[in-house]
């Protein structure tokens, strides 16, 4: 995509640079979350590694048992119905990799679940941090903790399970602030204009954080033992910390270094007296009875909702769906489970920019372009599940239906994700936190919720009802968003920061800012 390297000022004069400031910031967020994302998907790759899959499988809790002359007899479940014709020897054989730990599907759904209870409790506290203080400083720590937690989990896991468990909490108390964060970062950077192609840079890093997590844990996981993974991936996260702290701050008005004159007055100017003077003044209070009553939040949160169930359900069981039904090896698995998410990664950047020229040549509103996003981000992975519930062992297909259908996704971030700041950009951390605390929930229902069906039931039926539950809530968003979605910005926006000297310089954004 490509990115003028010419910044406006208020004047008309222009000011050349490298890379205007914003999409440095863009881009370094978009790195952040990628290595959030990254830790929050890795444990559902290493712990194909991590678990003992023969001793599952010989375990008396998961057997039918019978008596032959006087002598108890224990025997397997059936095999899953991918078992059968269409997979090689080759495939069979190298499908599970025995780790040292003999944890049922019950107890691996409650590791992959502890990562959100940890992400469900911060969101609210970090997004008035961020509005408040520093969103630049929570984003840090965030990575930080994240890192931390990482490379101590090995140990954790040597010494019991529940200790692994807290580390996957600890990382989840950290990936919880990031979107409040950024959201917050993005209000004070991002011009109106430019909203969806900086929104779509910066959440796009979850898609290629999954992308290079999934691959690169595969690849430690095999080749160097599931270890790896924590202590790799944590080490590697601290040098961005380093490099976020040395080149970004949290507004235009703050940035020293990178940063032109002239694109500091294209952004103040842009944002308008209403913004650009709230950095300056009392920090408003939330006007919390407007918010939960005003019909196009409401729309965002219903969506945000039903959306990260398909999302967590595909991010987090992805790679046992590859491994358990379609008997893809721990090589395999890792490449086709991150293929899907690389594709989102482009989708999003391709259709962000789309979206932006059509708004830009006023063919469609900043409200329209966001339904069309979230459409794509529904709809067509709606049908694709529904495919995929049919498709039975056909591998190849499979993979494409699944593929196409995360890739599509990615439509979320430049539609309801977003919204928040076109409809109250002054208290854009904090609705972006409520609607996440809401969107958790999925994150630890889903995993104890495909573990409990799938537990010695790892068959295509079981996985049928998991994907046909996740299309029910895809209509459910699909109709709230249509039918109450808006991108116009809310009259509680400015309350409590009104200049009272100059009320008339506080104009609403609302829809006239085409993106």
């Amino acid at each position: 995509m490509a990115v003028e390297a010419v910044d406006r000022s208020a004047n008309g004069a222009a000011a050349k640079c490298l890379l205007p400031a914003r999409y440095l910031m863009a881009i370094m967020g978009s790195v952040g979350l990628a290595i959030v994302y990254g830790f929050k998907v890795n444990v559902s790759v290493a712990i194909v590694a991590m678990v003992n899959h023969t001793a599952i499988k010989i375990a008396p809790s998961k057997l039918t048992t019978h008596l032959t002359n006087g002598t108890l007899i224990f025997a397997t479940p059936a095999p899953p119905v991918c078992d059968t014709e269409g997979v090689t020897s080759k495939h069979t054989a190298e499908t599970n990799v025995d780790g040292p730990f003999p944890w049922n599907e019950s107890l691996q759904g409650l590791i992959l679940s502890a990562y959100f209870w940890g992400y469900i409790i911060t969101q609210l506290p970090g997004g008035r941090v961020a509005e408040l203080f520093s969103a630049r400083w929570v984003m840090n720590g965030s990575v930080i903790l994240n890192a931390v937690a990482s490379v101590l989990s090995p140990l954790a896991a040597q010494l019991h399970v529940s200790l692994f468990i807290i580390m996957r909490f600890a990382q989840g108390l950290g990936g919880g602030v990031t979107f409040p964060a950024m959201h917050v970062m993005i209000s004070k950077w991002a011009p109106p204009e430019e909203r969806s192609i900086l929104s779509s840079i910066v959440y796009a890093g979850t898609a290629l954080g999954t992308v290079i997590s999934i691959l690169l844990s595969g690849v430690l996981a095999a080749n160097l033992g599931w270890a790896s993974v924590f202590y790799i991936e944590g080490a590697l996260s601290l040098i961005w910390c380093i490099g976020w702290a040395f080149i970004v701050q949290d507004s235009p008005e703050s940035q020293t270094r990178f940063i032109t004159q002239g694109e500091k007055d294209y952004i103040a100017t842009s944002l308008g007296q209403s913004q650009s003077k709230a950095g300056t003044k009392k920090k408003p209070p939330v006007p919390w009875r407007q918010v939960i009553t005003s019909l196009p939040f409401l729309a965002i949160l219903v969506s945000h909702v039903c959306s990260n169930f398909g999302w967590y359900m595909l991010l987090t069981e992805l790679p046992t769906f590859m491994n358990q039904i379609l008997k893809f090896n721990m090589n395999e698995n890792a490449a086709l489970s991150a293929m899907p998410f690389l594709c989102m990664w482009f989708f999003t950047m391709i259709l962000s920019k789309t979206l932006a020229i059509m708004q830009s040549k006023h063919w469609i509103s900043i409200s329209v372009s966001r339904k069309i996003a979230t459409l794509f981000a529904s709809f067509v992975p709606m049908i694709c599940l529904i495919g995929v519930c049919y498709v039975g062992c056909n591998r190849n297909l499979a993979v494409v239906l699944m593929t196409i259908g995360v890739t599509c996704i990615g439509g979320m971030y430049c539609g309801f994700l977003s919204n928040h700041i076109d409809i109250a950009p002054n208290f854009a951390g904090t609705l972006v936190a409520i609607t996440n605390t809401f969107a958790t929930i999925p994150g630890f229902i889903v995993p104890i919720f495909v573990g409990k069906l799938t537990e010695g039931n790892q068959t295509i039926e079981a996985w049928r009802i998991i994907f046909f539950v996740t299309v029910g809530l895809y209509i459910v968003e699909i109709l709230a968003y249509t039918i109450f979605g808006s991108a116009e910005e809310q009259p509680w926006n400015e309350s409590g920061v009104i200049d009272e000297e100059s009320p008339d310089q506080t104009v609403p954004l609302k829809e006239r800012h085409a993106e």
